[in-house]
């Protein structure tokens, strides 16, 4: 056996000679020897347009973005299984006032003046959450009182914030991307701009792709318009978070092997990939930017509604000058919309949505990837909304009986059951609480 590691120079070498591959029979066709091949852009153009996709997705592309909203990130770049991303966290790093997008034809001064406001708002609920915090969090954990306000003030910031990413994608996915583009429902033009910087990009590595490119554009895209309220009547769903469609997975151990870094594997198949259940969850435009993340629990996402509906944490709930500034702020927010739906285009509006905004979406789960997302979300170190929301998706498990519910718990408790150590994987980030000694309704947190 040999196992070699290619240099990716030239992508459609790559994809050719992979293809090639499946019909030669004296071994292997290397790169090099599709670089020349007369027949080698007709046939890459062939099996493209033939649906065969796979030769395409051997090479992946590692791209630095920067300049980017956090809204494009949600419904462009993360609203599918294939790509993997890191971006600059706005719960862990403070936002810049310079970091906005500006809607196409906009009034500049009008939406920089919204900005700054709720700029100010995000910064005043830092200063003003502090002190609670300070209050609720273990002594040795009183140095990220900083980093736990901005989390909470995150809420206040408009969709229109950027970020800057290392983002990996295959060339199929950059494709599709560029297919996609000019049919989304929101941000439309910045997704333009995007795909056009994304096809200069990869005709700079190989202008093979030409042809690709110029058939992928010529797609017609059907966005789904999603019926979400005839779906909640059918399935008689009357909750914030409601599971149905309840499919029980076959017997298995839920052991070691769900402890460490085989926790998200299909490797070592057993019962749990045959069982799956549908969520409806309402949830902030913030948390659900966190649940994409869990690429193996797909979901539909409606068109977005400009309806004043908004998520409010509970420390703010808690403190009356907070909350004050958070209900202003959103109100203001859609407020201003309404007032922009003449000047700016539609699909640019959502750039003044807070992260706060509430939307509704219907979520898939196998019990394996489910494991996985509970044990990474009920940690206490996981963002709280979506710790709630999980949390909730696994009491209503427990009333179907779903065999090793007991163990849907942070990564610590399987750990310690299984006399793992650590039992706590996160190091210096331990959240400070024996949670592996606590029972599933024990499960609370502070903030």
């Amino acid at each position: 056996m040999q196992i070699k590691f290619l240099e990716t120079k030239n992508l459609s070498n790559i994809a050719i000679s992979s293809a090639r591959t499946c019909y030669f029979p004296n071994g292997i066709v290397k790169p090099s020897q599709s670089e020349n091949w007369v027949r080698k852009k007709p046939l890459l153009s062939s099996i493209f347009k033939a649906g065969h996709h796979s030769t395409l997705q051997h090479t992946n592309i590692t791209m630095l973005i920067t300049g980017i909203s956090r809204h494009l990130i949600f419904r462009l770049l993360h609203s599918h299984s294939y790509y993997n991303s890191e971006q600059v966290s706005q719960r862990y790093a403070k936002m810049k006032i310079e970091s906005f997008i500006y809607p196409k034809n906009a009034d500049n001064k009008l939406w920089q003046n919204f900005y700054e406001k709720r700029f100010n708002n995000y910064e005043k609920l830092i200063e003003i959450l502090q002190k609670d915090i300070e209050n609720a969090l273990p002594k040795f954990k009183k140095r990220d009182v900083l980093k736990k306000s901005q989390e909470f003030a995150r809420y206040l910031l408009p969709q229109g914030m950027s970020a800057y990413m290392y983002h990996s994608v295959n060339i199929t996915t950059i494709l599709r991307y560029i297919a996609v583009a000019k049919f989304l429902p929101e941000v439309r033009a910045e997704a333009i701009e995007f795909a056009r910087q994304l096809e200069s990009e990869l005709l700079s590595l190989d202008d093979s792709f030409k042809e690709l490119i110029e058939y992928a554009k010529t797609e017609s895209v059907t966005y789904p318009d999603i019926d979400m309220q005839k779906i909640k009547r059918e399935k008689n769903i009357t909750k914030d978070i409601e599971i149905f469609d309840l499919v029980k997975p076959l017997d298995f151990d839920l052991n070691q092997n769900y402890s460490n870094i085989l926790r998200e594997s299909q490797m070592l198949l057993d019962g749990a990939n045959l069982g799956s259940f549908n969520s409806y969850i309402k949830l902030s435009l913030s948390a659900d930017a966190q649940n994409q993340r869990h690429r193996r629990s797909p979901a539909i996402r409606s068109l977005l509604s400009f309806e004043p509906d908004f998520y409010i944490p509970n420390i703010i709930k808690k403190n009356q000058r907070a909350l004050d500034i958070y209900k202003e702020a959103n109100e203001q927010s859609y407020q201003f919309i309404e007032n922009q739906r003449e000047s700016v285009d539609k699909s640019d509006l959502v750039y003044a949505l807070l992260n706060s905004h509430n939307i509704e979406i219907i979520e898939n789960n196998d019990f394996n990837s489910f494991n996985h997302k509970a044990q990474m979300r009920l940690c206490f170190n996981a963002q709280e909304e979506i710790f709630d929301i999980v949390k909730e998706q696994v009491a209503q498990l427990r009333e179907h009986n779903i065999c090793n519910i007991d163990k849907y718990m942070p990564p610590c408790y399987l750990r310690a059951k299984e006399k793992i150590h650590p039992i706590c994987p996160e190091g210096s980030r331990f959240c400070g609480k024996k949670v592996w000694k606590m029972d599933f309704k024990d499960l609370k947190r502070e903030i």
